[in-house]
């Protein structure tokens, strides 16, 4: 057995040999065997109608089981593959969710230790006071309370001391055993283990960088700096490392605390609103949103305020993205499913080849999608659980063969934790109808005349990248040509006086376009909200005027003069 090699030495070794100890323990002995042998045999095809229950894998309770016992990087790992139900059947997913990070703390001493080497000072020059007591313990960090020297309350966030050399440990085995599970079993190619574990070491390290958190809460801070629902600790910049981050305490009572936030007259339900509607303005504004609200890193303040927390997972949504995601949602709730197909397709989630490959087409998929949504319109959180529709979307995705890329899927997760907070809250409201004004007020942005603007460079740019490049391969194409390797034949005849004809038609398809776009542009700028460069003058008064006005106003006039020109020139050709 050459496992030397594969798992990178005698550490990767033991700790393979915990591993399959553990196997041993929960009664998958041959298992472990087979990952051992140095030879791999012919993958094990799965038998129709069981999937990952009877390839030889373990059921869905002993998998979770087994990922607890073998520690914080499994566990992690776990986590991450509760999100791909495009991956997973529902058994797994639902089993799957159920991994906590349940640890026993660190003793005190280690935080103490941890924190004095990040910042190279004795703990009682830091802080005037330090709790011994976690206020939290998770598989890769603590936190604890803390008061510093000018009276400010913090909450200090300590990575584990040596978890970052046992992930990286833990991660050499998981690739190993992923390849070995693609060799050995065929439903290890069609899951995709090694992707998998590449997916994971790319999340996990940016979780242990407590500089990476603190940039994200930032971002978080300055997003919502006006507002009057939500708030953000402040990040204590001198005291946080790549391994400690000391930010701002909130005080205040855990969203799942209905009757303490009852008690302090707050009402719950509009603490499910604020929720609501700052989950949409980080998707449909920022672009940039909190991938983990849980209730324990959701937090009621005494003043009525929400306060986020725990910025370890967040997600990014370019502005393509977001105006897709509008559109989505505007498509789902006007009932308007040819809005919702085209979204689909231009996220690329709809193939027909992969369709056809399963037996179904476009139409089967259209007439599905209608028929797991229709019921769900107009009814309040109490009355639809964003889990079912994500479990039925999820049957969708697996029998028509489409996978999600995985900002997708952390935000699926994110709507499900979202509804699980509403519906602990006891909010009536409607997730679309909240959405609803977020996705129009995107969708509306998008078309400022700003936006225009800002398109058009871009296409100039694109249109002037393309011309640089005419040249070399004009160039390429007669070179090939000279050396004999092209040969290009071109015929044509009875096309007498059509090149005429064709420059007219060319031409007036072009004052069109330009006639057109005048319209649009005029009409966009006159009714944009942004003004620039505006000055007064005394004409018959007090005259107040802008660039932006005069721009618009001169769009309309050059598409009336090409427009009169247009017509007569129409009228004069006779062919009218």
């Amino acid at each position: 057995m050459n496992l030397l090699k594969g798992v990178h030495g005698i550490r990767g070794l033991r700790r393979f040999g915990a591993i399959t100890r553990v196997l041993i323990r929960h009664g998958y002995g041959d298992l472990a065997a087979r990952l051992s042998k140095k030879k791999d045999r012919q993958p094990t095809p799965p038998r129709p109608g069981d999937f990952l229950l009877r390839v030889g894998l373990p059921s869905p309770e002993r998998v979770r089981l087994i990922l607890e016992e073998l520690g914080p990087s499994f566990i992690k790992l776990g986590q991450l593959m509760s999100v791909r139900a495009d991956m997973f059947p529902p058994e797994y997913i639902e089993e799957l969710r159920k991994l906590q990070d349940r640890v026993p703390p660190i003793p005190f001493g280690d935080v103490r230790g941890a924190v004095e080497t990040a910042l190279e000072r004795p703990l009682d020059a830091i802080f005037a006071e330090f709790d011994p007591e976690p206020l939290a313990a998770a598989s890769v960090a603590q936190v604890h309370r803390a008061v510093l020297f000018d009276g400010q309350t913090a909450a200090v966030k300590v990575i584990r001391p040596g978890i970052v050399k046992r992930i990286r440990e833990d991660i050499r085995v998981m690739h190993y055993l992923a390849e070995k599970i693609e060799n050995l079993f065929e439903i290890g190619q069609i899951i995709g283990m090694v992707n998998l574990v590449k997916e994971f070491e790319r999340t996990i390290f940016k979780e242990l960088d407590m500089f990476i958190e603190a940039g994200s809460i930032e971002k978080f801070r300055h997003h919502f700096r006006d507002s009057e629902e939500i708030h953000i600790p402040a990040v204590y910049w001198p005291y946080t490392t790549r391994t400690v981050l000391v930010m701002e305490y909130i005080d205040g009572i855990k969203m799942d605390r209905v009757a303490e936030i009852r008690a302090n007259h707050i009402d719950p339900k509009e603490i499910a609103l604020i929720g609501l509607r700052s989950f949409s303005r980080q998707l449909m504004e920022f672009g940039f949103f909190h991938a983990d609200p849980h209730p324990g890193n959701t937090i009621v303040k005494y003043n009525g305020k929400v306060g986020l927390v725990d910025f370890g997972i967040t997600g990014y949504l370019e502005e393509a993205m977001m105006m897709r995601i509008a559109n989505l949602f505007l498509g789902f709730a006007e009932h308007d499913y040819d809005m919702v197909m085209d979204v689909l397709w231009d996220l690329g989630l709809v193939d027909e080849e992969r369709m056809n490959a399963a037996g179904a087409d476009i139409e089967d998929f259209r007439a599905d999608l209608v028929e797991i949504s229709e019921p769900f319109y107009g009814r309040s959180l109490q009355t639809v659980s964003v889990r079912d529709v994500y479990d039925q979307v999820m049957q969708l995705i697996l029998k028509y063969r489409i996978r999600l890329p995985r900002n997708l899927l952390l935000l699926l997760k994110t709507f499900i934790q979202t509804e699980g907070l509403g519906k602990i809250l006891g909010s009536d409201a409607s997730l679309l109808e909240v959405t609803r004004p977020y996705a129009k007020k995107l969708i509306q942005r998008g078309y400022e005349a700003r936006k225009v603007l800002n398109k058009l460079g871009r296409d100039a740019r694109t249109l002037r990248r393309y011309m640089e490049r005419t040249p070399k391969y004009v160039h390429d194409i007669l070179k090939q040509a000279a050396d004999g390797r092209t040969r290009v034949e071109m015929r044509h005849s009875g096309t007498e006086g059509f090149e005429n004809r064709l420059d007219k038609w060319v031409n007036r398809i072009t004052v069109s376009a330009v006639l057109s776009a005048s319209i649009l542009a005029g009409a966009l700028i006159l009714n944009s909200p942004e003004k620039i460069m505006v000055f007064t003058f005394d004409f018959f008064g007090l005259q107040v005027v802008s660039l932006t006005s005069i721009l618009g106003v001169s769009g309309y006039v050059i598409a009336t003069v090409l427009g009169v020109w247009l017509i007569l020139s129409i009228f004069r050709s006779g062919r009218l």
